[in-house]
């Protein structure tokens, strides 16, 4: 598995985020960008679908984020989901037979994993085999691994930076959960829209800008542009990502020095709390949070500095929906 991959999966909550770190040693790039982003999403990437013209065809042919073509299920039965956006499985009421369980571990829908196979990270390739799955889900764009599945299960690359909205209707298509998927949406929409209302009535501003920043790991430290919380945050009634952020935004996250943080952060700034095995990661943040150059931000001075655990600040569905419940009792603070 590609090093880029390693860090989107921590950084994403990872999920998004925290069992890789051995795995990681470097800011290496993978098959996606020489800058080191994650895949935009675009027309040609997302996933199309191609009906048979058999009405009572079993499979159908779709083509993936990455633009492979394949022959899926119409109602897959053994679906095993490998990435970070787990969670939008539990929401459209799918039970997977698999998936790395690492990446769920402190999330908070850990305790929803019962029953569930852990395929490993990276992937066991051999405990796929025993699963017998009739799908594949997974959000490594790493081109071997996708060969090896592949030869497996009918296998789809799917894109978990995507925003919620785009991907979980995606989703359900691909799992036959359209009508779930629409209903779950139009529920988490309606306690968003709340949410933002209590906020503004306890003193949000319109056009606050705000940023969020982790450290993975030692003193590598990145602020979050595409993935987890930020997506949260990021609305038409919510706040405003910096406009360095602006510039970032096609890609899940940055590296940046810490000469850099006046520019990047926001009106109000989250911070993630790293793994809890991330021992040199918890201690920079620490040092950041006790440095000259962060007790001078207008937000630190302000006090509209939050803090949230990075397993529990992912993108994925039931953490979004945790999150906009979580949001309120946090900036009331």
């Amino acid at each position: 598995m590609s090093k880029k991959m390693k860090i989107v999966l921590t950084l994403g909550t990872i999920a998004l985020f925290g069992t890789l770190l051995a795995a990681c040693g470097s800011s290496g790039n993978n098959n996606a960008a020489s800058n080191g982003s994650a895949p935009a999403a675009s027309p040609s990437a997302t996933i199309s679908a191609s009906p048979s013209s058999n009405p009572a065809a079993s499979v159908r042919k779709i083509t993936d984020y990455i633009g492979h073509e394949i022959e899926i299920p119409v109602s897959p039965e053994r679906v095993v989901f490998v990435g970070e956006t787990f969670s939008d499985l539990l929401a459209l009421g799918v039970k997977a037979i698999g998936t790395s369980t690492s990446m769920a571990s402190e999330t908070v829908y850990e305790d929803q994993l019962a029953g569930i196979e852990d395929v490993g990270f990276p992937i066991n390739l051999e405990k796929i085999i025993s699963l017998a799955p009739d799908l594949v889900i997974i959000a490594d764009t790493d081109e071997k691994v996708y060969e090896q599945l592949s030869k497996i299960a009918p296998t789809i690359v799917f894109d978990t930076f995507a925003p919620l909205e785009e991907r979980l209707p995606l989703l359900g298509d691909v799992l036959g959960k359209k009508p779930q998927a629409e209903q779950w949406l139009a529920e988490y929409n309606k306690q968003e829209d709340q949410m933002w209302k209590e906020l503004q009535a306890a003193g949000l501003k319109p056009g606050e800008t705000a940023s969020v920043f982790t450290y993975y790991p030692g003193e590598r430290l990145f602020v979050m542009a595409r993935t987890g919380l930020s997506q949260v945050l990021y609305t038409p009634d919510g706040l405003k990502p910096t406009e360095p952020i602006q510039k970032v935004l096609d890609r899940g996250f940055e590296q940046i020095s810490t000469e850099m943080l006046p520019e990047y952060a926001g009106d109000r700034i989250f911070i993630l709390n790293p793994a809890s095995e991330l021992k040199d990661a918890i201690q920079s943040t620490e040092d950041l949070l006790n440095s000259r150059i962060w007790q001078d931000l207008p937000a630190v001075k302000a006090g509209h500095v939050y803090r949230l655990d990075i397993k529990q600040s992912g993108s994925d569905a039931l953490s979004r929906q945790w999150l906009i419940e979580q949001l309120p009792k946090l900036m009331a603070k």
